[in-house]
């Protein structure tokens, strides 16, 4: 028995240790924004955080894509709304879409599938919190994997994910890295389900 206990404290020992490993590279390779001109046919932005909106609609009226999907709206908010809330100009009423639909990442990469098809746009930049980036890329490319994806990630007000370290960011990154792993196992699981069926929220 003592050998047995031994044996399953290793194990236990180096899982966590593999838990740990996978959540600091996690952390380490969270997306940066690019520095370079950004072009695409589409721009969604995910809600959920401030400072997504706002640099969503900069990128449209400045012409860096074709049209916007504001993804996961709620449905008490207007268009007018949001074009106050996030200075839209000219191209903000003529060229960005309300989704309502989306209640979590999921939805955001379903609303958004099904937008990119309508318009037939073969890339897209999506807007979203840095820490929030590579489950919604994992998501929407498991919907759109012919689509080029372009990550413009944005930093809420009061989140540095530099200082990981401090116990409310900590408290975030760790749940979004579970979230993230949730995402990984999901969609390689309905690689294997034609039908779909093993979606479940995240």
């Amino acid at each position: 028995m003592p050998q047995l206990g031994s044996k399953l404290a290793k194990v236990l020992g180096t899982l966590a240790a593999l838990y740990a490993a996978g959540f600091l590279l996690f952390v380490a390779t969270l997306p940066k924004r690019p520095t370079q001109m950004l072009k695409a046919d589409g721009i969604v932005a995910l809600t959920g955080g401030d400072a997504r909106l706002g640099a969503a609609v900069a990128l449209l009226e400045g012409g860096t894509g074709k049209r916007l999907l504001i993804s996961g709206v709620n449905k008490a908010s207007t268009k007018a709304q949001l074009r106050h809330l996030a200075n839209g100009g000219r191209r903000f009423d003529c060229c960005a879409d309300i989704g309502y639909a989306a209640e979590d990442t999921y939805g955001n990469a379903e609303e958004a599938a099904a937008w990119t098809k309508a318009h037939h746009f073969k890339s897209l930049i999506v807007v979203t919190a840095s820490y929030h980036m590579p489950r919604s890329l994992r998501l929407f490319h498991a919907l759109m994997p012919d689509a080029k994806l372009i990550a413009y990630p944005v930093e809420p007000s009061g989140v540095d994910t530099q200082a990981w370290w401090r116990p409310g960011t900590l408290h975030l990154l760790h749940n979004e890295y579970l979230k993230y792993v949730a995402s990984l196992i999901m969609t390689a699981v309905d690689q294997r389900e034609p039908s779909g069926k093993s979606r479940s929220a995240v």
